[in-house]
């Protein structure tokens, strides 16, 4: 025969509590199975997030290169229009009829060797100028290289502990997905928003040596009362989290034996006055 499945609404207290902290205890084994994961998801994105900025300072080297040397090409061009005007005109030098011919001639000859000196420092300059961006470029290139085999590595060890660890946090989820349906959607969403902002990632803790066992804050006598009776969801004064009784938890608190005041000494000394006076 199949069973019906309980409305969250309809549960008791005391089931809620209970659904509650087998929550709790799947996602803190979640948690603990993430932790061994450490830093390496953080250190893996962090070297991806640096390659991609290091390889878009790379195109951008690149480029400063390509216009620099498109800039000498042009100036050798413009060298050699520069040399071709100059070869004319020393030709015409021979054929001057008056000295305003030769003089003219004279300084379009000085004008286009100047140019032609002048497009030589920038292409001086410019070669430099490539020989310093290749060198940040084999710099940024070895940086890549190194950042890259980091890269690898660390993806390797993350994917082992992925592989460990898959299989194990894919059931919790999935037994975590089943416990949130059967929770009150409203409980559930405090639940998850004090879980949030805990420190510790928990949301419902039992009470320990009549203190929270989230904060470590004692509650009072009363309080504790309330607690064991399950009448209602009842939170931590001091922090927020839910309480749950121990024993409703399912976990075994150890209690000091309480030591019995030894008498007998006393018992000697009446002994003792009594047999004085007599």
């Amino acid at each position: 025969m199949a069973t019906t499945k309980k409305d969250p609404s309809e549960m008791t207290v005391e089931e809620k509590l209970k659904l509650l902290f087998q929550l709790q205890v799947t996602l803190s084994a979640i948690d603990e199975k993430r932790a061994l994961r450490g830093e390496l998801p953080l250190e893996v994105q962090d070297l991806e997030d640096e390659i991609a900025g290091l390889n878009t300072r790379l195109q951008k080297i690149k480029d400063e290169i390509a216009d620099y040397q498109s800039a000498v090409a042009q100036k050798r061009n413009e060298i050699e229009q520069y040399q071709q005007s100059v070869d004319r005109y020393k030709q015409q030098l021979d054929s001057v009829r008056n000295n305003r011919e030769y003089d003219n001639l004279s300084k379009e000859i000085e004008f286009q060797t100047l140019e032609i000196e002048l497009a030589n420092k920038k292409i001086k300059e410019a070669n430099e100028k490539i020989s310093e961006r290749q060198a940040d470029l084999d710099k940024a290139q070895a940086t890549i290289t190194d950042r890259q085999a980091d890269l690898v590595s660390k993806r390797a060890e993350l994917d082992d502990i992925m592989q460990e660890t898959r299989d194990a946090e894919a059931d919790l989820k999935e037994r975590a997905k089943e416990l949130e349906a059967k929770i009150e959607p409203r409980l559930l969403q405090s639940f998850k928003r004090i879980r949030k902002s805990a420190r510790n990632g928990l949301g419902i803790v039992y009470v320990q040596r009549d203190a929270c066992g989230g904060c470590f804050n004692k509650i009072p006598p009363q309080r504790q009362l309330d607690i064991k009776q399950h009448k209602k969801i009842i939170v931590c004064e001091y922090c927020g989290r839910i309480l749950i009784d121990p024993e409703l938890a399912g976990v075994k608190v150890d209690t000091p034996e309480e030591t019995k005041p030894k008498r007998k000494r006393t018992t000697r000394k009446k002994k003792t006055e009594e047999t004085a006076e007599e």
